[in-house]
Parts: C-alpha cells; structure tokens; sequence
C-alpha cells in the first residue's frame, strides 16, 4: 500500500512535528508553503473509499474529543479528491 502526506509549512518549525515520525515510518511527506494551514484530514483508500470529517488520528482525539468524522464509498467523490490532493501536493 503507498502512504503519502501534505503537512502544513508549520511542520518546518513546531515544536511537536509529525513530520519525522511519518518520515521514519517510511511515509513520503509533502509540505503545502502556500496556504497558511493546510487543515485537511482525508484518507483515500483504494481510489474508491474517502474517510474525511474534524476528527485528528491521534489518541488524545478518540479519547476525550467529540469529533466527526464521514466515510464515503465513490470512485467519482475519491477521483476528485484526488485531483485536489495534487494540486495542493505541487505546492
């Protein structure tokens, strides 16, 4: 399975990054510099299935957080999503 990411250019400078964990992990990252946050959360599963909502995947969020968070089945929805997960990848 390919696994790649668009962090926000914070994650240049934080403090508390993901950015080295997911690099470690072996997933190629991606940072949007232009757009002050890039604050899209979204999965795309096999080009056919979109998991997106407010929800973060981190522990401390399923734990004492109430988020949301929508799983959608369409081709058509995750071609789009992926259509704009590039655009913002050539940023």
């Amino acid at each position: 399975m390919k696994v790649e990411a668009i962090l926000d250019k914070n994650q240049r400078s934080e403090k508390y990054i993901s950015a080295p964990f997911l690099a470690n992990s072996g997933i190629l990252t991606f940072i949007d510099a232009h757009h002050a946050i890039a604050h899209n959360k979204i999965l795309n599963i096999h080009r056919s299935t979109v998991i997106t909502g407010s929800f973060n995947f981190t522990r401390a969020w399923e734990e004492k957080k109430a988020e949301k968070l929508l799983i959608i089945k369409s081709k058509e929805l995750a071609g789009i999503y992926i259509e704009n997960w590039n655009r913002h990848r050539q940023h």
